[in-house]
């Protein structure tokens, strides 16, 4: 790389890659693109023509800011209002621009980033770094700061926690389709046994507004307790319009009202052919990116 061109060029072909990754450990695309920012400007300010792996040099990089950047993060969310959840990634198959369109590994779900939400900075960073994007221990152990033992455990500790806190048995895409069309059928009809049917018994709603919009301040457990704030919910949406889209890799929704402004995105998790979790997202500064139509 001979030229300040030639260093954008190579940095720009990275940058999907790296948002991904930075998304991934923080659950934010806000906080993703800033880390990725400063990543660009510390490139410009290294010896490039001394980086003989470019992308390695920048995952190691990107991998360090995230961490720190969580660490900050896990901090701040201690303020927020109500429970928090990771800003939903709606697919938009329309986009003209590919480049416009953002991939994630097919894993990083929404039942994934709010089980991650739960571990500690760095055995989310391990994680992230190794199970998701395969990075080697070796690797990894120089973005924590650990040693590589050190660092293999806290992978280990933290693959526990995803398998106790994700699906043991996953829906296939066709079957998680289904389900999310029949939820959304009877939730917007109002049919309340069409809706407990699928629903899992201890399923849990979570509803994150940030203070910014209405939801409720902790999660709800419980079909019976969570089909009627959904009732209640679909009383206040009226006439707003409610799609399927893929949200973070899933079948999802999205709630879209006057103008037309986004107003949720509803994450549904399903493990044995049931509903287990259903995340709303409805603070507004996380749907800024989110198409209506």
């Amino acid at each position: 790389m001979t030229t300040a061109d030639d260093l954008a060029g190579a940095f720009e072909a990275e940058r999907p890659y790296l948002r991904r990754l930075a998304y991934s450990t923080l659950g934010s695309f806000a906080d993703a693109d800033d880390v990725v920012q400063e990543a660009w400007l510390r490139l410009q300010r290294a010896d490039a023509g001394a980086i003989r792996d470019l992308r390695g040099w920048l995952t190691t990089t990107v991998g360090r800011l995230a961490l720190d950047a969580l660490r900050s993060a896990r901090r701040r969310r201690e303020q927020y209002v109500g429970p928090w959840l990771p800003e939903p990634l709606v697919e938009d198959p329309d986009a003209e621009d590919p480049a416009e369109r953002v991939t994630l590994d097919e894993r990083v779900t929404t039942a994934l980033l709010v089980v991650l939400e739960r571990l500690s900075p760095a055995e989310r960073t391990a994680f992230v770094l190794h199970d998701v994007f395969g990075l080697p221990f070796d690797d990894v152990a120089e973005v924590v700061g650990r040693g590589p033992a050190a660092v293999r455990q806290l992978a280990s500790r933290a693959r526990r926690h995803v398998k106790d806190g994700t699906p043991r048995f996953p829906a296939s895409d066709e079957e998680h389709a289904r389900i999310v069309s029949a939820f959304a059928v009877s939730w917007r009809a109002g049919d309340l046994n069409a809706l407990l049917g699928v629903l899992d018994p201890q399923v849990t709603y979570t509803a994150d507004g940030g203070g910014r919009a209405i939801a409720a301040r902790r999660p709800l457990h419980g079909a019976r307790r969570v089909a009627g704030v959904l009732e209640a919910y679909n009383r206040m949406a009226g006439d707003a319009r409610v799609r399927v889209a893929r949200v973070n890799d899933r079948p999802g929704l999205v709630v879209v009202g006057d103008g037309p402004r986004v107003t949720a995105v509803l994450s549904l998790t399903v493990d044995a052919g049931r509903i287990v979790a259903v995340d709303v997202v409805r603070n507004p500064d996380k749907l800024r990116n989110v198409r209506g139509a």
